[in-house]
């Protein structure tokens, strides 16, 4: 029997929930059970209160507010606690079309997917100026070339994931895990597909950032943060080549000097100290990309080990991690 949980992580969502939740679809092909979850982010106005009034299944609440990666995360661990065999992610402000929840997880109860992420098509949604729609592409190719995936629109929160993936998912950032969790994914080499989603008229401004210039340090950092911890031989590689190249640059040209027999030498010694500086830097770049290598060999086993610790969670709780289902139902 496949259950689905549609989570949605909340701050202050008290009049915008009501909305949400009557538009979550009862129904989904494929699926048995569908029960939701909210997870109140420290709200202040009854938002849990609201939540139970209108017949939420659970409720994960902070005594303040964490940020929207921390609910995400609480929400897919409470998720996976309570036998979810698919879990979409939706907003509290009702912007995504809950009707397409059912094309959101098609993907992945006919196999064929680990996560799906909504496309809005940016390029048509009203509200949203031209400068931030640029932004949105921009950034989302900045994501497909590290991640080496294909979603389109990569800040979308309206997702889904099988239990695989949402046990294999380790999220660090305090921002987002939008970004994050796409490049993790694509790292690891899970199945993401995308599919196109309708939107809502707009309800509320973005609580997630204040200015778009907040909001492009906040993801470049993350982008940054993330690709360099998957891939830190490559990125301290580059950095600390190019610093020994330009120095490498800068002694030849001090050797040019040397030989065309200029007598006033030492008017170039300062740049042969400049060189020698920035080879020795360069080197110790390349170094620390080695030992960063390494560090990030060993976080690949703790992730791996907190995958098989969630694992044994779940067979605990009573309930069947992925695999051991299906070879249930194979024997029968």
């Amino acid at each position: 029997m496949a259950k689905l949980i549609i989570q949605i992580p909340c701050l202050n969502e008290a009049s915008t929930l009501p909305a949400t939740l009557a538009d979550l679809p009862r129904t989904v092909e494929g699926v048995d059970v569908i029960e939701w979850l909210i997870i109140d982010d420290g709200s202040r106005d009854g938002t849990s209160e609201v939540a139970r009034a209108h017949g939420v299944h659970h409720v994960v609440r902070f005594r303040r507010n964490k940020g929207l990666a921390a609910a995400f995360t609480a929400g897919i661990d409470a998720c996976l606690k309570a036998g979810a065999d698919f879990i979409v992610n939706t907003d509290a402000d009702n912007q995504y079309a809950a009707k397409d929840i059912t094309r959101l997880v098609a993907p992945l109860i006919a196999g064929e997917a680990d996560i799906v992420i909504g496309d809005r098509n940016i390029r048509d949604i009203a509200h949203m100026s031209w400068p931030k729609k640029l932004l949105q592409r921009l950034g989302s190719w900045v994501v497909r070339q590290v991640s080496n995936t294909q979603v389109p629109d990569t800040t979308s929160g309206f997702r889904a994931y099988t239990r695989e993936a949402a046990l294999r998912m380790t999220i660090v950032s305090e921002f987002s895990y939008t970004l994050e969790s796409i490049i993790q994914a694509g790292k690891i080499k899970m199945a993401i597909a995308h599919v196109e989603v309708g939107t809502n008229p707009h309800t509320r401004p973005s609580r997630l950032f204040n200015s778009v210039y907040g909001y492009i340090k906040q993801s470049a950092a993350t982008i940054v943060r993330i690709y360099t911890m998957h891939e830190p031989l490559k990125v301290f590689s580059y950095i600390g080549g190019s610093i020994f190249a330009v120095g490498v640059a800068i002694s030849l040209r001090y050797l040019y000097f040397l030989i065309a027999g200029d007598t006033y030498g030492d008017r170039h010694l300062q740049s042969l100290i400049l060189s020698a500086v920035l080879m020795i830097v360069g080197f110790q770049v390349v170094v620390i990309g080695l030992v960063a290598d390494a560090i990030s060999g060993t976080r690949k086993l703790l992730e791996d080990i907190l995958y098989r610790i969630r694992r044994l969670e779940l067979r605990k709780n009573g309930i069947a991690p992925p695999g051991e289902r299906q070879e249930r139902e194979d024997n029968r």
